[in-house]
């Protein structure tokens, strides 16, 4: 009997919730010729990964793709298991004896280091944990922040940095209108962050921000936005790069920064500096045994031997006293147990969305992956969308050559037997869409977008404490 017939469905594991397991889904269910039973897994209670943890509260428009993915969770052969982690209370055997593919979707989870001395005192974070906090993930609710100290530096230039620097710059009347965490909304509101520094190695032109992240930093209620004419001048190197490439969102990108630096100070009681062209050489001690400031090294842009852009440090050395550091430098995804992982790159070993065996490096049946832990953290959230539709055409192609596992139990109880016993207090999607009905209520009642649960024994409680046996 065929597989992907409505008596031989084609049995799919997904493990991780966020955008690339959803457009997995997606792609899977638009082929109208093949009947697939698709279960998603994520230790998270709650699905859509950085879209609910690490899309900033301010941003609202960018958190309704999640319209899409509650499509994809009402098809009927869709199942969500919400709580379950693999490696604790699944393993890779485990969904080897369920499935007939398996595709690891869990992004990239850690920050990158600086790795310069003084990076582990305290007071000084990964910018992820911040937003994780801000946003109410269960792992860091409890993440605790000196927002006493005045001075601030966000070591980055990509737009985690920058929404770490907008939300401490916003008011608490903003930030009352959006749906970052009860908790966090709070301890901002007694904040004392009056600046707030967000350091670039590279020149204007390399920002990795967008165009309509930098021109709302120029628009916060509170915060005077100032930036050096010095160092959003253009080099160069960089000037020609631009006339070269055609880039005009980039080019568009120097010219906002440079009318920034033609501003005069509104006289805002906090003030946002955008530096460029410096490089953290070391967070200082402040005596005390908690930081006190960072150490910036001067740089100059040089091209390199294949006439990429990079910085070169000069011996032009400054501090800046700062008692609170983020570093937003880049992201890294951590290995799954039982699942080959390259640590060099800090992805789940595979070609085009094929795990691959380490020993042999050939495909191994089954398992494919797709989304940051595939590729590497790059791009937006749309960009999963043909990254997952290059794996599951790989996935097709494996399954038309019978190029499959071969589960003994393929019934579709069996796996939810399994879950029951090893987690019965898991989240379903129809749990979720009561939680998101109450978290939208809870809202509403504060003229918020949602207020939300932040812990799973809220969630149980919520609903009634209920769990399966």
């Amino acid at each position: 009997m065929a597989l992907g017939t409505a008596e031989r469905p084609l049995r799919v594991a997904v493990v991780g919730a966020g955008p690339a397991g959803f457009y997995v889904a997606e792609h899977l269910q638009r082929r109208a010729d093949l009947v697939v039973d698709i279960d998603m897994f994520d230790r998270l209670p709650t699905p859509y990964g950085l879209v609910r943890a690490g899309v900033a509260p301010d941003h609202q428009k960018i958190k309704a793709v999640t319209v899409a993915f509650d499509k994809v969770a009402a098809h009927p052969r869709f199942r969500f298991f919400g709580g379950v982690e693999l490696g604790k209370d699944l393993s890779v055997a485990d969904l080897r004896a369920h499935y007939h593919q398996i595709v690891y979707t869990t992004g990239a989870q850690t920050d990158r280091r600086m790795g310069i001395p003084g990076e582990d005192l305290p007071g000084s974070h990964p910018a992820t944990e911040f937003v994780a906090w801000y946003n109410g993930h269960p792992d860091y609710r409890d993440c605790q922040f000196d927002l006493t100290q005045e001075r601030v530096a966000v070591v980055g230039v990509g737009n985690v940095a920058v929404d770490v620097a907008r939300i401490l710059c916003r008011t608490p009347e903003e930030l009352a209108k959006t749906d970052i965490a009860d908790y966090a909304l709070e301890a901002l509101r007694h904040s004392r962050v009056r600046e707030v520094y967000l350091l670039g190695r590279r020149g204007a032109a390399q920002a990795a921000f967008t165009n309509p992240e930098i021109k709302e930093l120029g628009e916060l209620e509170a915060a005077d936005i100032v930036v050096r004419p010095e160092e959003v001048e253009l080099d160069p190197l960089s000037r020609d790069a631009l006339d070269k490439s055609g880039d005009r969102a980039s080019a568009k990108k120097v010219e906002i920064l440079q009318s920034y630096a033609r501003r005069p100070p509104g006289g805002k009681p906090r003030r946002l500096l955008v530096r460029f062209l410096v490089s953290p050489v070391a967070v200082l001690d402040n005596d005390a045994g908690a930081v006190g400031g960072i150490r910036l090294v001067r740089n100059r842009l040089v091209a390199s031997a294949i006439g990429a852009i990079q910085a070169q440090p000069t011996e032009d050395v400054e501090d800046l006293a700062v008692g609170l550091v983020f570093r937003s430098v880049g992201y890294r995804g951590v290995p799954l147990p039982g699942v080959p992982f390259d640590g060099k790159w800090g992805v789940v070993l595979n070609e085009k969305g094929r795990v691959l065996d380490p020993d042999t490096k050939h495909p191994l049946p089954g398992e494919y992956t797709a989304g940051w832990i595939k590729r590497g953290p790059s791009g937006v959230i749309g960009t999963n969308k043909p990254d997952a539709a290059e794996t599951v055409a790989g996935m097709l192609e494996d399954t038309a050559a019978g190029q499959t596992l071969e589960p003994p139990q393929p019934d579709p109880v069996a796996a939810e037997r399994l879950v029951r016993q090893r987690q019965p207090s898991y989240i379903s999607y129809p749990d979720w869409l009561r939680l998101n009905e109450l978290e939208v209520a809870r809202g509403r009642a504060q003229g918020r977008p949602r207020v939300k649960f932040t812990r799973l024994d809220e969630m149980l409680a919520a609903l009634g404490n209920r769990s399966r046996g």
